[in-house]
């Protein structure tokens, strides 16, 4: 839900821009530092409400999905008798989303069944907070190292919990579609700020449970080769 909205991805992939270090570093680069919340709208705020015709790097988004699914897949790989399709999340870096992340997750759990999402140790992304006048967004280097960072100026101009849950999205699969309307998770700011719909639509429900159902599978077969 960025503006413009972009996702990092390797440097080998040509976009030149600041990775997380390795596999499971913390983007200390990419991620502002956290400062508190201010209380007012600030003038970093002026380009947000245009962004609802900024593109998706489809291939950027992509990236993030094809990270955390190789996560997943090596740990069922390794305990081959889970039952489960469950994608871990770290969300001690973002304290002031703690509720928000919370009722997102929760969200996406009863809105799918191929994938649940659960905080745990050894996460396979995390959630991260600051100031940053692009907004929030979901980032990777394509290697199993992702994050989702939510900005404080953007999540108090637009309803928070449609914010995370939107980049939430974005781990499982989807790409924004900012021409949707309000009932599409995806369109994210595109139907204004008075948009405060937190849940997926029937399309996106469909997709995510396919990607899973598919995706997994064909990631477990690559593991095992």
């Amino acid at each position: 839900m960025r503006h413009p909205r972009t996702v990092i991805m390797s440097a080998v992939a040509g976009l030149g821009l600041t990775l997380a270090a390795a596999l499971g570093a913390t983007p200390a680069v990419a991620t502002p530092a956290p400062v508190a919340p201010s209380t007012s709208v600030t003038a970093a705020q002026a380009g947000y409400a245009a962004y609802a015709g900024s593109s998706e790097n489809a291939a950027a988004n992509k990236a993030f999905f094809d990270a955390v699914m190789k996560s997943v897949a090596e740990k069922r790989a390794a305990k081959p008798g889970a039952q489960a399709v469950t994608v871990i999340y770290n969300a001690a870096n973002a304290p002031s989303f703690r509720s928000q992340i919370a009722s997102s997750t929760s969200i996406w759990n009863s809105s799918v069944a191929n994938v649940r999402l659960q905080e745990g140790s050894n996460a396979d992304f995390s959630y991260y907070e600051g100031n940053d006048s692009r907004g929030s967004y979901a980032s990777t280097d394509g290697h199993g190292s992702g994050y989702i960072f939510l900005d404080y100026a953007q999540n108090q101009q637009y309803n928070s919990t449609r914010v995370t849950a939107h980049e939430t999205g974005h781990v499982l699969g989807l790409p924004d579609h900012y021409t949707g309307p309000c009932s599409e998770l995806m369109s994210g700011g595109g139907p204004g700020t008075s948009c405060t719909n937190a849940y997926p639509n029937a399309t996106e429900r469909s997709r995510v449970n396919t990607l899973w159902q598919n995706g997994l599978a064909a990631a477990l077969a690559r593991t095992a080769s």
